[in-house]
C-alpha cells in the first residue's frame, strides 16, 4: 500500500522559500504571481494492507517526525 503526505507551512507562518520563488518568477517575467507557498511531498511504500490502520500509522509518523506540527500542517492520502 502506498501513502502520500503533503506538508505545508500553516497559514500565517512566513514562507521564506515561497517568497524567494515568487520574487524569482517576477524577475523571469512571470507577472501576476501574488504569492507562493512551498511545501514537501513524501511518498511512503507501506507493508500494511489495512487502509484504516495505514492511515493511523502514517498520521503517527507525521506527528512524530515528518511534520513540525507547531508550524506545519499535513494531509495524508492512502493510495
Amino acid at each position: 500500500m502506498k501513502a502520500r503526505v503533503t506538508v505545508m507551512l500553516k497559514t500565517g507562518v512566513l514562507d521564506v522559500q515561497g517568497e524567494a520563488v515568487r520574487f524569482a518568477l517576477g524577475t523571469l517575467g512571470f507577472a501576476g504571481v501574488n504569492g507562493v507557498r512551498q511545501g514537501k511531498v513524501i511518498e511512503l511504500d507501506l507493508a500494511e494492507t489495512d487502509r484504516a490502520a495505514a492511515e493511523v500509522s502514517v498520521k503517527a509518523m507525521c506527528e512524530k517526525l515528518l511534520a513540525n506540527t507547531v508550524i506545519e500542517g499535513y494531509r495524508v492520502e492512502i493510495l
